[in-house]
Parts: structure tokens; C-alpha cells; sequence
């Protein structure tokens, strides 16, 4: 479970330990996985892990595989964002986004296949509606979760045979901190943390001759803005 300290990542984290499964969160602050981990209970493991660098998501990889002896679901959760003008989005920026968002998702996948060959398993990679519409500031975003969509749907393909299924998850607006934004009140029309994680256990109690391979999660009643 990558990107988990808080969010849409602590939410599912929560979710899956209640159904049963042994957890481990990564993050990379240590004080905030630690506290996650707390939080989730149940043995729950939070790992220090920086998914922009291979090693360290193999690691955290094959630390939850030596404490738990398998792996049964991952989910591809950590992101970040910056938006603005393609002529003013920073070179650092733009690979912020994309070692993250894209290469990250890569490394972990990666790193988590062979213990989920063992006895099949199921990916979730937590995309966006980004990743198909363009929308003007994006650049970068958008650019990563193009890609992402594109990696789950070849990885789909690529990992059925071994029965292992992958799910990109794609929601609209939720009430997150991502970007720096505090959730409040005004944010109640929102997709909620806990309503990803719930379709998350519901897809996980698919029929397992069933496979929904991409998910599209739109708040049911969009906020209204005044007109100028």
C-alpha cells in the first residue's frame, strides 16, 4: 500500500485490515506511516519507502512478504501534483510528477509480481479521470496519468494468465489533502476517502471469473458555483 499515511491510502489501508488482510503502509515519512500504521491496527506494518527508488520499494516489497509470507493485494496509491502553465511548470516539477505518479507505479508493480504470482493476487493502480481528460494546468498530471492508465491496462494484459487481476481505479474530485488542500464542510460533495475504499473491498468480492479493469468514480451530485 504505497502513499498511505493519509487519504485515499489510509482509507483502503483501514478498509482491507477490517476485512481480514495484513497490512503494510510505506510512505515516506517515517513519524506519519508509524502513526497510520497505529491507527489501522491490527498488526499493521508502516515502512519508510520512497517509491522513486527501486530498491527501497523492493524492499518494502519483500519486508511485508517475510512478516505476513505472501501478498495477496496491492494497491498503487502514491502521487503527487503541481499544476500550472506547460511554459511555466519547472523541469523539477515535471519529474516529480512523473518518477511518482508513473515510474513509481512501474517500480512497484514490478517489485510485487513475483510473490503475487504465487498464488494469483490483485492491483489496483489509484489513477484519475486525469488520465483522460486534459484539463488546462496539467501538464505534467495529466501527462503521468495518461501513463499510468496506459501501464495498468498493458499490465492487465500482460499478468491474467497469471491470475492476477488489475483494476485502475479512476475518481474525480475527492476530499483529500492532496495539492496542499485542507478538506472542509464545502468539500462534502465530494468523492470521500472511505467511499474509494469501500469500492475497493467491493471489487475485491468480485466473482472471480469477473474483472472490472477500470472504474470511473464521479462525485453523484457535482458542486454548483454561483455564476458571475
Amino acid at each position: 500500500m504505497t502513499g498511505a499515511s493519509k487519504g485515499i491510502g489510509l482509507a483502503v489501508a483501514q478498509a482491507l485490515a477490517a476485512e481480514g488482510y495484513a497490512v503494510t503502509l510505506t510512505s515516506r515519512k517515517q513519524d506519519e506511516v508509524e502513526a497510520a500504521a497505529q491507527q489501522v491496527g491490527g498488526g499493521a506494518r508502516g515502512v519508510v519507502c520512497d517509491v522513486r527508488d527501486p530498491a527501497a520499494v523492493q524492499s518494502a516489497v519483500d519486508a511485508h512478504v517475510g512478516a505476513f509470507g505472501g501478498l495477496d493485494v496491492l494497491f498503487v496509491n502514491a502521487g503527487v501534483g503541481v499544476f500550472g502553465n506547460v511554459e511555466d511548470l519547472s523541469i523539477e516539477d515535471w519529474q516529480a510528477m512523473i518518477d511518482t505518479n508513473l515510474s513509481g507505479a512501474f517500480y512497484t508493480v514490478k517489485a510485487a509480481i513475483p510473490a503475487l504470482k504465487q498464488g494469483g493476487g490483485y492491483i489496483f493502480t489509484l489513477s484519475s479521470l486525469a488520465g483522460r481528460n486534459a484539463m488546462p494546468g496539467g501538464g505534467g498530471y495529466n501527462a503521468s496519468k495518461f501513463g499510468l492508465n496506459g501501464l495498468s491496462e498493458v499490465m492487465n494484459l500482460d499478468l491474467r494468465q497469471h491470475d492476477i487481476k488489475v483494476t485502475q481505479i479512476m475518481p474525480g474530485s475527492v476530499a483529500t489533502e492532496f495539492g496542499g488542500h485542507q478538506p472542509t464542510d464545502a468539500d462534502a460533495w465530494k468523492i470521500q476517502p472511505e467511499d474509494l475504499a469501500q469500492l475497493t473491498v467491493d471489487l475485491l468480492n468480485m466473482p472471480a471469473r469477473t474483472l472490472p479493469s477500470r472504474v470511473e468514480v464521479r462525485p453523484a451530485r457535482p458542486d454548483k458555483k454561483p455564476k458571475n
